[in-house]
């Protein structure tokens, strides 16, 4: 069993991780070169999560600084009371013990996502996919040499180099106990894990988000948000769909212009039955493409008779992830982000947003679009359960 390390110990060795992926910056690109060249699938969203360049490693020293610098979230009251009894009751944050992180193609989370459930107090298991095995065995080195310099044990941090029969198997029956589990990746992966864990599993779902295009929207900034949330394609908070009020002012222009501009972008374009026929686009087979997450540069705009029935659409539709509504309209934004079921709900923004960093949080183990026990991105003060303490003096019930 591993004893709790102070926290003082804790943010030492997240600091001499910060230095050492700094002194390794250029063999860690160099080791990267060589998964990216024995990498020969034509997923273009996963090549582009595998890569790791200087604003990469740049990403991965900032969230080690980061977290060293944040308070511990170990131990912090939740609650306390005082029995007529006399005993002292307290509820605190905990660690959970064991997190199994299984993910694809990101080096990256081999830094954050461990650094966020070490720093959480947490033993981590890694399992990384085949294709970024030899840039992710150096940053583990890494982990192991700033723990060792800190005299903390290795096996705070492993890495488990398993093929799929080897993962099924230990996730049915865990050589070692697990507490959580944290699935980063597609569809395909997410459900592998549910079908096969036998421990408690936090979802990092789909994205699949919309953006509602409401009929008071200022169109500047709807061409803005809807471009930008295809500004990176194999990112989990990137737009899918796009919903237009039917009574938006100067429809017909705006939608001229959205279809212009995504052209531009090298964006394939899908319309519903309306959007296709009048603007000579290609039309969306069937409603399942509705439900369907792209990773891909491809994007379906459709309209849509009222803001009830964007919120009734998306409800039904996204992954439970991001949406946004553009409206100048404050009670209209406040019916749709009060309705609509996602983990995170924008007026005027972007989805890009939904980000650990981004929202204020320094980084983020996951995004969850579970419910249970957090929604959104996962942060270090949300990968901890709790615990009760209770003091006495002998008394008996």
């Amino acid at each position: 069993m591993n004893t709790l390390l102070s926290i003082e110990t804790r943010n030492n060795v997240l600091l001499t991780m910060a230095e050492l992926l700094e002194a390794n910056r250029a063999e860690l690109i160099s080791i990267n070169k060589k998964d990216l060249e024995a990498y020969k699938g034509d997923d273009i969203s996963m090549f582009d999560r595998l890569k790791v360049t200087n604003a990469k490693v740049d990403e991965m020293i900032a969230a080690a600084k980061h977290l060293a610098s944040q308070a511990d979230p170990v131990g912090v009251e939740r609650f306390s009371f005082q029995h007529e009894n006399g005993m002292q009751v307290y509820n605190k944050t905990a660690s959970f013990g064991t997190v199994l992180i299984i993910y694809e193609s990101r080096p990256d989370v081999t830094v954050e996502a461990a650094g966020i459930a070490f720093k959480s107090g947490n033993k981590i298991l890694l399992k990384g996919g085949k294709e970024s095995l030899q840039s992710n065995l150096k940053i583990v080195d890494l982990w192991h040499k700033a723990l060792q310099k800190h005299n903390a044990s290795t096996n705070w941090v492993t890495y488990l180099q398993f093929n799929r029969t080897e993962t099924q198997a230990f996730l049915e029956k865990p050589t070692q106990k697990v507490d959580l589990i944290v699935p980063r990746g597609g569809e395909k992966l997410i459900a592998f894990v549910k079908q096969h864990a036998t421990c408690p599993v936090i979802i990092s779902g789909r994205g699949n988000n919309f953006v509602f295009v409401e009929k008071e929207a200022d169109l500047d900034i709807a061409i803005d948000v809807i471009l930008n949330g295809k500004s990176k394609i194999s990112a989990c908070n990137a737009v899918d769909k796009v919903l237009i009020d039917k009574n938006l002012t100067n429809k017909k222009d705006f939608i001229n212009l959205l279809i212009s501009k995504l052209k531009e972008a090298n964006i394939t374009i899908l319309g519903d039955e309306i959007i296709a026929k009048n603007y000579n686009l290609n039309q969306i087979e069937s409603d399942s493409v509705w439900h369907e997450e792209f990773l891909d540069y491809k994007i379906v705009v459709g309209t849509i008779s009222s803001n009830s029935a964007a919120i009734e659409k998306i409800n039904k539709f996204s992954g439970g992830h991001s949406s946004s509504i553009i409206t100048k309209n404050d009670e209209e934004a406040k019916l749709f982000m009060e309705n609509v079921d996602t983990a995170a709900v924008y007026h005027n923004a972007s989805t890009r947003f939904t980000d650990g960093g981004q929202l204020g949080l320094g980084g983020e183990l996951a995004i969850s679009t579970d419910k249970l026990h957090q929604r959104g991105p996962i942060g270090l003060q949300h990968l901890v359960t709790n615990k009760w303490y209770i003091h006495g003096n002998g008394q008996i019930r």
